[in-house]
Formats: C-alpha cells, structure tokens, sequence
C-alpha cells in the first residue's frame, strides 16, 4: 500500500497533527464504542494518538496497532508503557492477521492517505469477529478545514501549481459526504452510521501553525518543499497575510470537521 502522506520528523507531525487527532480521539472513541475485555485494531496508529486514547478508555484485553510509516511505529513503540498494546509496522490493505481476530477494528485519520481505501476497509472487516465493530473517520477537506482551506486556497491563487495541490487536496478517498458510509455497504457491513466530529484547532501564532508545513510535513509540506527560493518566499508570505487577516500576528481558532463512519460485521 503506498500511502498520500508523508512524514519525516514524529515531532514535527505531533505539531502538525499529532496534537489535534489527541482531541478528536475521544470523540471517535464514544462514536465507534468500546466494551471491556475487547481486542481492538487500530489501523494507521501513526504516534499513538487513538492507541494510547484506547488504552485509557475501557479495560481492554488487548490493543493491536499498526502503521506503514516506520517512522510512526519506531515513535509509537518509544511512547508506550501499556503491556496490553502492541504496535507493529504493516499494510492497511494486507493486514498480517487472521480472519475475525478482533472486536473492533478503528481507524482515526487513515483512510483518505490509502488510495485503495476500499481494500482497507475490506481489510478491517475480514479480520472482526461476528457481531464486532469497523469504525473510521476522515477530515472533511473540502468543507470542514478551514484553517487548512486558508493555506491551499491562498496557493491556488498564485499559482497553477496550486490550483492542481487544491483538487487533489480537497478529494482525497471518503471525504465527500456519504462516500464512507457506501464503501461500508459495499463489504457488506450492516447497521451502518455515519456522522459528523467537530474539534477546534488553535494556534498561538503564525508560526505555531506554519512550522511543520514549512519543514515539509504532511501533503501540504510536501508542496511547500517543492517550491523553488523565490515561490517559497511568495508562498510564505501570502499565507502569513492570509493567517493574519490585517491583524497583528497571534492566537486563531478554526473550527474542523471529521466525517465518521461506523458498521457491524454480520
């Protein structure tokens, strides 16, 4: 599976993400359920956000996690202190485990970075026992970032370049509104809901929000590493006009939304 994302530093992801998946995790937690004694999956642990989420959640007998960035799982290994969890590197598509394994199986910001997030849901069903729980949730690009929004919309107006970072950004797989709760029915998952998370993400600063994307982390960093000196210097200062909206620099808050979904395996 080759994955949309990409990290090089986990405390630069943490600044990025890392800090606000801790505060959706709860959210997805008390949507997707949990009960004593469960075997969990989480599918795309990266740092350990849901992992560690879980583990404080219920008595659970057992957390599996996995990822496909070593550098998630190198990160996630070093944090852990809990016996019950145990973190691995592997596919979200060709998860290493027997069928019905689990009674859940949970996957916090994955699924839009797996271009194939079809077989990973496909993945996350096979290996839930009967009567057991997949549950995702994704960011809504397109309509629920707008802190992120601020950064793509403001390069889409400099650049072609740009415009082509916004479409690719605002589409990526299960974002559209209904997209997850179909792929769920398509494998056959029944009960299926899906709904909408909201958390709020605030800044101290300019730079607490610009740092990791300046140093290339995520999608967006990964765009910005691209740029040649003069389009970085460009880039830069937009957004920093864009962030600041004619104020003098400091805190902003902006409001985002996840879409999850949830099903039971019949």
């Amino acid at each position: 599976m080759t994955s949309s994302f990409n990290v090089h530093d986990a405390a630069g992801y943490e600044q990025l993400m890392g800090r606000w998946s801790q505060k959706l995790a709860p959210l997805f937690i008390d949507f997707a359920g949990l009960a004593d004694g469960d075997k969990i999956l989480d599918v795309g642990c990266g740092t350990g956000s849901l992992t560690f989420a879980l583990a404080k959640a219920a008595n659970l007998d057992e957390i599996t996690a996995i990822d496909f960035s070593p550098v998630f799982v190198k990160e996630a290994i070093r944090r852990n202190r809990d016996s019950r969890i145990k973190i691995q590197q592997a596919d979200a598509c060709a998860l290493p485990f027997e069928a019905q394994t689990f009674d859940r199986a949970l996957a916090l910001l994955v699924l839009h970075f797996v271009p194939e997030a079809d077989k990973a849901v496909a993945e996350m069903r096979r290996v839930v026992r009967s009567g057991g729980v997949v549950a995702a949730a994704v960011w809504d690009h397109l309509g629920g970032m707008p802190g992120m929004r601020m950064m793509v919309d403001t390069v889409a107006a400099l650049s072609e370049s740009g415009r082509q970072l916004r479409e690719r950004y605002c589409f990526q797989p299960m974002m559209q509104p209904d997209e997850m709760r179909r792929a769920f029915v398509e494998q056959e998952l029944v009960d299926v809901t899906e709904t909408q998370l909201m958390i709020r993400m605030t800044y101290q600063s300019f730079d607490d929000y610009w740092a990791p994307i300046a140093a290339g982390e995520g999608p967006l960093g990964k765009y910005v590493a691209a740029l040649d000196a003069a389009e970085r210097v460009r880039v830069d200062t937009a957004v920093r006009h864009a962030y600041e909206a004619g104020r003098p620099d400091g805190p902003r808050s902006f409001a985002n939304v996840a879409w999850a979904c949830r099903g039971t395996v019949p």
